[in-house]
């Protein structure tokens, strides 16, 4: 193993042997503006208690020039991830001098070139494991320490961390900033973001404590920032949950900063959260779009207490921030906010994802087994995060909503600033609840797979195929006309594999929807009846958490080939544009493109992408001016125009102005590149095209567009160049290596690519143990081959069963997708 990947064992022996207590840093920022400057000045002072007489440091960086413990200089013994340190005494000063390096793919210390205007912007990301990038430190999440960061950078930047500052000077054109020492802090989350940001400030108040709040971006992107609505939702989400769990917000301020090239939604550094620009939106913004940015801001806030305050220990128990802070943006959400709906984007998106993770062969219990650092790197998926929030809900059900805040509450006072596991918050819940949890916390935690429920209409009863614990409801539904009305619902406790239902003579209901109400985790099967009534009203049902599962049971009886995927789309053309909800209308939009690009057997693909074409043509034109429905049909259209031109002269028009677009639709940036992506996937916009654009929208995002559509020209040559850039063009960021593979992908066009496609296995190993893991990772999952058959991949998993354990993983889980694919499309002509 690398020395840079560490393990959860000698992690443990070094927290054993070694007590933290303060981390001082250093930074030189000033020659960041200088682009020919690859690295920067980075000083660590650490003082801590050993109970051993050597321990490492943790460093990833350009050099090590010095290091000095208690005031002698030694001799430094660095092996590019690890500071040995021999001689230690019971007290400890460790001085490292050093020098870090800008990153360009998104980890470390990120450096950005607008563009735009020429502005330089730094921002820190560290999760799980590269603010030993920055500084030198113990890199692990057990290890805290009080840091206190010292900045320098030009004169006139905004320059932030965890804490507010608490000096600064200006000399020579630059700036010196100290800022207050931070509380007992893990290293992943603190955190530095330097750069001439736009800052808009606000404040929260609440009985004596007041909390500054600030809000940043981009100056190019300062326009469309809208402060209001984020800081309102702010202050709404610290009412929320300083009440709830009866502990002042600990960190002193709360910026919010919005950052460019971001690989992540957000992240939580307490005191400063970095989110992605995405949730900028240059353009129109659908209710969807803002309460997802709604629920992400609430989420990491939720983490200033769990998994801030109150940390894992290791990564195994990594679902103890992440799972409660999915659970609790949603929550939050519907309880304060205005977005109300939270609970039916939940259901529609966040399980989706954990319903896909759990059935391939790498899933893993909640409660992960996670041995070294390249393991908790992918395991920030959808079984931490989805599935434990769902089974979170679960939990609230079981014990009460009470008890469960409670148990929060008596959790955060017992270990303020420390580390915990699992244990920990089972006694907590346990003294609140006065529940046994232990056999729920085995049966759910610490267990793996996916449930499938059913209801048998003779004799009525709830049907599973794992012995799971469920609090559910199942909703019977009749038709009134056209519309399908409920017209009663079972309670029911669901043990064991066959559970009766205790209801009134409703067997023959139209519609039977076990878990209606999304209360529980499983996946839902529809009677043969129950599916020929929701192809006919699905879209009438009034509660929109229960259209959210109906789609969720089609799309998974899809995807796994029991519902036949033509049949998928026709529900699909005539329910979604009757669909209210535009969360969940857009995820029916992207599951009706996967089903006809992946599902529908290669001799019916083109008819069904015409067919779904031409629907989100029709619908677009009928919906409402101005409305969520028609921006959500206009930006489906130009996901399904990638796979099909049957409309390429309307789009060529509507860019080009020769034809008005439909009333109430503005035709902005990120609207335009899709509609462009496609022309150019399909070979009707070349070259000159795509540069006139970007004349028009000469940003960051334009940029990265720019690049996806020169890449997606449907030729052979520009293809492979593409593929080629993308292993071998160390000079690509994160986003612009991204752009480089979507493009080289567009259209689904492999066969552009099967000149190349065999010399991926050739490219895996060297790209993992020369490429970061994010670089890495985005390449091994982004060009993956697809074909007709798994026997290159299979070859491949035989050959090099020895491969990084992280490595296997990704392509295990692209044969899986593939292997899927081929067994649903395999299966088409048999289902009806």
């Amino acid at each position: 193993m690398s020395t840079a990947n560490l393990s959860r064992d000698e992690t443990a022996a070094r927290s054993a042997a070694v007590t933290v207590h303060d981390i001082r840093v250093e930074l030189d920022l000033t020659g960041a503006v200088d682009a020919d400057r690859t690295g920067f000045p980075t000083v660590s002072e650490l003082t801590f208690e050993a109970r051993t007489d050597e321990t490492w440091v943790d460093f990833l960086g350009e050099a090590v020039e010095r290091a000095e413990v208690n005031g002698v200089s030694v001799p430094v013994d660095w092996d590019g991830a690890r500071i040995r340190l021999t001689g230690l005494a019971p007290q400890n000063r460790v001085r490292i001098v050093a020098r870090g390096a800008y990153s360009r793919s998104g980890e470390g210390l990120h450096r950005f070139v607008d563009p735009v205007d020429g502005e330089t912007y730094l921002y820190t990301q560290y999760e799980p494991a590269d603010s030993r990038r920055v500084m030198a430190c113990f890199e692990q999440p057990d290890m805290k320490a009080r840091y206190t960061f010292v900045v320098t950078a030009p004169a006139g930047w905004h320059v932030l961390s965890n804490q507010p500052a608490v000096e600064s000077s200006t000399d020579a054109g630059a700036q010196r900033v100290r800022f207050a020492p931070t509380p007992p802090l893990s290293s992943y989350i603190t955190a530095v973001a330097a750069g001439p940001y736009q800052r808009v400030d606000g404040a929260w108040q609440r009985d004596a404590q007041t909390i500054d709040l600030g809000v940043l971006c981009r100056r190019s992107l300062a326009a469309h920032l809208d402060t209001d609505e984020i800081i309102e939702v702010t202050r709404q989400g610290l009412d929320f949950f300083t009440d709830a769990f009866a502990f002042p917000y600990p960190w002193g301020k709360y910026d919010q900063i919005f950052v460019p090239e971001y690989n992540l939604g957000a992240m939580e550094n307490p005191g400063l959260v970095t989110f992605t620009e995405a949730y900028v939106f240059r353009g129109a913004a659908t209710v969807a779009q803002r309460e997802g940015r709604a629920n992400t801001i609430l989420h990491e806030m939720a983490h200033m207490w769990f998994g801030d305050l109150v940390t894992m220990q290791w990564w195994d128990d990594l679902w103890l921030k992440e799972s409660f802070a999915d659970y609790m943006g949603a929550h939050a959400a519907v309880a304060v906010t205005r977005f109300t709906d939270a609970w039916v984007t939940f259901a529609a998106r966040r399980k989706a994802w954990a319903y896909q993770q759990d059935q391939l062969p790498t899933t893993h219990p909640i409660v992960a087994d996670i041995p070294d650092l390249e393991a908790a790197k992918l395991n920030f998926d959808g079984i931490t995060y989805a599935k434990g929030a769902a089974v979170l809900k679960q939990l609230v059900a079981f014990v009460g909503e009470e008890a469960f805040f409670e148990g929060a509450r008596r959790y955060f006072a017992a270990h303020a600033f420390g580390n915990t596991t699992l244990d920990d918050l089972l006694t907590e819940l346990e003294a609140a609840s006065g529940r046994d949890l232990r056999a729920w916390s085995r049966a759910w935690l610490q267990t793996t797979g996916l449930p499938t429920v059913r209801v048998d209409r003779h004799p009525l009863a709830v049907v599973q195929d794992m012995d799971r614990p469920h609090r559910m409801r199942v909703g019977f539904y009749a038709f009134e006309g056209e519309r399908l009305t409920r017209v009663e619902a079972a309670e029911v406790d669901v043990v064991g594999e066959h559970t009766p239902i205790a209801a009134s003579e409703v067997s023959e209901a139209d519609l039977i929807v076990p878990n209606d109400d999304d209360r529980s985790y499983a996946k839902v099967r529809l009677d043969a009846r129950s599916v020929d009534a929701v192809e006919r009203g699905l879209a009438t049902i009034e509660d929109a958490v229960t259209r959210g599962v109906i789609w969720a049971a089609l799309w998974n009886a899809t995807r796994d080939g029991e519902l036949a995927a033509e049949r998928f789309l026709r529900i699909a053309v005539r329910h979604a544009a009757g669909e209210t909800n535009a969360a969940l209308m857009a995820d029916v939009h992207a599951r009706a493109l996967f089903t006809l690009t992946h599902y529908v057997p290669a001799d019916r693909r083109d008819a069904a992408a015409s067919a779904w074409l031409q629907a989100c043509w029709d619908a677009m034109l009928a919906a409402e001016p101005g409305s969520d429905a028609q921006l959500s049909w206009a930006r489906a259209l130009g996901a399904a125009a990638e796979f099909s031109d049957a409309r390429a002269d309307d789009l060529r028009a509507l860019l080009a102005g020769t034809t008005p677009p439909p009333a109430g639709l503005r035709l902005d940036p990120d609207l335009r590149w899709s509609w462009w992506l496609a022309l150019s996937a399909t070979g009707h916009a070349q070259e000159p095209d795509i540069v006139a654009e970007y004349a028009r929208d000469a940003t960051a995002t334009g940029a990265t567009a720019r690049i996806a559509a020169l890449a997606a020209r449907p030729s052979s040559h520009v293809r492979v160049a593409a593929w080629h850039a993308a292993w071998d063009d160390a000079s690509l960021t994160n986003d612009h290596l991204s752009a480089t593979i979507r493009g080289a992908r567009a259209g689904g066009r492999n066969d552009l690519l099967e000149s190349v496609a065999d010399g991926y296995f050739d490219r895996i190993l060297e790209v993992w143990s020369t490429r970061s893991i994010e670089i890495a990772a985005r390449l091994v999952r982004g060009l993956f081959p697809d074909g007709e058959t798994t026997d290159a991949v299979d070859a491949w998993l035989a050959a090099h069963r020895d491969a990084p354990g992280a490595l296997r993983r990704i392509v295990v889980e692209q044969r899986d997708h593939l292997a899927r694919d081929l067994r649903v499309r395999s299966v088409q002509a048999d289902l009806v």
